[in-house]
């Protein structure tokens, strides 16, 4: 059963009307986030920056806790929103929430999005930003043995396929990836699929969307960059927490992802939110049982931080 707590929550993105363009979506979107945004604590600086690429630029934007001596630990946080919708804005609470619990300065990402960039642009600009936080550590005041990625639906997934990346191509170097409700796969017969086909938050219809907007609707044999679940080799990974919803079509994947990281020998956590759904990372301060899920998570970025 959901939990009773998140009804305000979920009617007012159900109250929304149908949107008739892909503009009109991301507006209303980004209008409901901002409705359930909250401001950072004082004490949190924020500041926004521009990652000048060859062919492009990069929006960023940090926060980082009161200073510690010493550099910190690094949480790069790529954003949900089934590929195609999101920005630095609509995911300012989730970000500012894993700079405030873990303690580490967290880079959000604002990357290109889909349909209008189609895999692998939003690939593309995440590993760039590891590559940049990575070299460009020391100016950040960053350790580079202690920088983490850290994802939600779509987000999860740019972050294992980042960690995928960075181990065949011999870095930089992760302490730990974080995936919360990631997509995983493209299989949209799974039991949770077919469990949660209208569920709130994310239907299946609406993933479906999703993943052929992000793949250009090559949905049959994705690239492992594109779907990790279809990597064959998952071994020497870093570690990893897996923490899905019960009531969200993409449950299965996430937990299938987290037993083949097992079996690959790489160090892994599970945790399915079994009374949340989809999205359940921005209700912290609709829901306690919400808040104790963001805190978990946290908590293990806390740990694999504290000890990289």
């Amino acid at each position: 059963m959901l939990d009773p707590d998140l009804g305000a929550f979920i009617a007012s993105l159900e109250a929304l009307p149908e949107a008739g363009s892909l503009d009109e979506e991301r507006r209303q979107w980004r209008q409901f986030c901002l409705r359930h945004n909250r401001p950072p604590p004082a004490g949190l600086a924020v500041r926004d920056e521009v990652l000048p690429l060859a062919d492009r630029e990069i929006s960023l934007r940090w926060y980082r806790p009161a200073p510690a001596a010493g550099a910190q630990a690094c949480v790069i946080y790529l954003h949900g929103g089934g590929w195609v919708l999101g920005d630095l804005d609509t995911q300012d609470t989730i970000a500012w929430g894993l700079a405030d619990a873990v303690g580490a300065a967290v880079v959000s990402v604002a990357y290109r999005l889909a349909p209008e960039h189609p895999y692998p642009a939003a690939f593309d600009d995440s590993l760039a930003v590891l590559e940049h936080v990575a070299a460009t550590a020391a100016a950040y005041g960053v350790d580079p043995a202690r920088i983490a990625l850290c994802g939600d639906s779509a987000g999860g997934n740019l972050s294992a396929a980042v960690c995928l990346a960075a181990r065949d191509r011999g870095g930089p170097a992760i302490a730990a990836q974080a995936l919360l409700y990631p997509v995983m796969d493209t299989d949209t017969s799974t039991p949770s699929y077919l469990e949660n086909a209208d569920a709130p938050m994310l239907s299946r219809s609406e993933m479906e969307f999703y993943l052929d907007a992000y793949l250009a609707g090559r949905r049959d044999d994705p690239e492992p960059y594109a779907m990790p679940s279809r990597a064959t080799d998952l071994a020497h990974l870093p570690p990893a927490w897996i923490h899905t919803a019960g009531h969200d079509p993409l449950r299965d994947e996430g937990r299938t992802y987290y037993e083949r990281l097992l079996e690959a020998g790489n160090p892994a956590e599970y945790r399915c939110a079994e009374t949340m759904p989809h999205s359940f990372a921005r209700a912290r301060f609709e829901c306690e049982a919400a808040a104790r899920e963001f805190g978990a998570l946290c908590d293990f970025l806390r740990r694999k931080l504290a000890t990289a």
